[in-house]
């Protein structure tokens, strides 16, 4: 499997139900962050942001194995398993940072797509830079040192 990507980030309360344990919806938006990191990390930060790089989400597909509750630091481990012709999977694993116990995991499949909504062909530079990765990268915006 391709090295893993790391983002870590904390919860915060509005992120949780009232025994403190994370609103299932906000995965969704975890896996968001973690996609959108990862591709800075590949080197495509300003592509994401002049619109040169998009992608849409058509399948997203998590399994929850144990809870994470507010002020936890989540360290969220992000790969591509998989690319297409336009399409490509990230796997995200959820884990307490420091602690090797999988919390959930998302699977999720985008297609990439031109400024005009169209689906588009991923390249052979962007493919390979997904199978590579961004071996031990991490970015934290959780104020976490390990």
């Amino acid at each position: 499997m391709t090295p893993a990507f790391r983002y870590r980030l904390r919860v915060r309360y509005g992120e949780c139900d009232a025994q403190k344990v994370i609103f299932n919806s906000r995965y969704g938006e975890y896996v968001d962050l973690a996609a959108t990191e990862f591709m800075r990390a590949l080197g495509y930060g300003a592509e994401l942001l002049d619109g040169r790089l998009d992608y849409q989400l058509v399948r997203q597909l998590t399994e929850w194995r144990a809870p994470a509750h507010f002020d936890d630091v989540l360290s969220l481990s992000v790969n591509s398993p998989q690319q297409g012709t336009t399409s490509f999977t990230l796997r995200v694993e959820f884990r307490r940072a420091g602690n090797d116990l999988l919390l959930a995991w998302s699977e999720t499949v985008y297609v990439l797509v031109s400024p005009d909504l169209v689906k588009t062909p991923l390249s052979d530079a962007f493919r390979t830079s997904m199978i590579a990765g961004a071996p031990d990268g991490i970015t934290c915006h959780a104020g976490w040192q390990a």
